[in-house]
């Protein structure tokens, strides 16, 4: 399960890059009843989803040329250009090289061998996210590309990745988890072969109602792209879009026991 005990290759942070970020705001808070909030004047628009004073993701303008509003993905590590350089040698792509975000730390933006784009975070006073895997805060991060093995090979490479087949209706899905511990209790996302066009990860939040949650998303001006439906020990999931393309997914646990 996802917590904010982050190790190498957690998911330790996302954040959304947005063409209008006030909007944006607006939507994420009328949906999952998030706050925003500035991260200040020299951040260049970029801010901090809250929930009850606790940051549960960000948001900020879309800055590199001819990217499409989406959510990314950010993955702890103790050394963000030994990462950048790891991911170069195993095929990968540099978008923005590693660069200090003020003292919070440290970052790269990069594209795996499958053509999902991801980034990498090296903590300095920010270690991540400070909540994850409750009602409306992000519970599992899922890759989708065309050829799951290879792609998750890079990702071993980087961060020593562990994963588990599972045959799911049409597919084999691997639940992937971070090299340490108990490799279920590890867990925080899972690989399916793509579905659509474009490689991407796409973040998972917990709900209480992933119908509801839809209907939620549809009546502030997002989309359905697959209305919900029940997986077998899985839970209940919807994939929606905000109002401007950014896919994300919504799921409501099935009990444990």
């Amino acid at each position: 399960m996802l917590g904010t005990q982050f190790t190498t290759g957690s998911p330790s942070w996302i954040d959304l890059g947005s063409p209008d970020t006030e909007a944006a705001a607006a939507f994420y808070g009328a949906v999952l009843g998030w706050e925003f909030r500035s991260a200040g004047p020299d951040a260049g628009g970029y801010g901090f989803f809250q929930q009850d004073g606790l940051t549960v993701g960000a948001l900020g303008p879309l800055t590199e040329e001819g990217a499409s509003s989406a959510w990314t993905v950010y993955f702890q590590t103790p050394d963000a250009d030994a990462t950048q350089k790891a991911a170069e040698s195993a095929g990968g792509t540099v978008r923005l090289a590693a660069f200090d975000v003020m003292d919070a730390g440290r970052m790269a933006a990069l594209t795996d061998p499958g053509g999902a784009r991801f980034a990498i975070w090296q903590p300095g006073t920010v270690q991540g996210l400070e909540r994850t895997s409750s009602v409306n805060t992000l519970v599992w991060a899922e890759l989708h590309v065309t050829d799951p093995e290879s792609v998750l090979a890079f990702y071993r490479t980087l961060f020593g990745w562990r994963w588990a087949e599972m045959e799911a209706p049409g597919m084999t899905y691997r639940v992937i988890s971070t090299a340490a511990g108990d490799q279920e209790d590890a867990s925080f996302g899972g690989v399916a072969e793509l579905q659509g066009k474009t490689p991407h990860w796409i973040p998972y939040f917990a709900v209480e109602d992933a119908d509801a949650m839809a209907r939620t998303a549809q009546g502030n001006g997002g989309s359905v792209l697959m209305p919900a439906a029940d997986i077998p020990d899985v839970g209940r999931i919807a994939w929606l879009a905000d109002p401007f393309g950014a896919p994300f997914a919504v799921l409501k646990p099935a009990p444990m026991g």
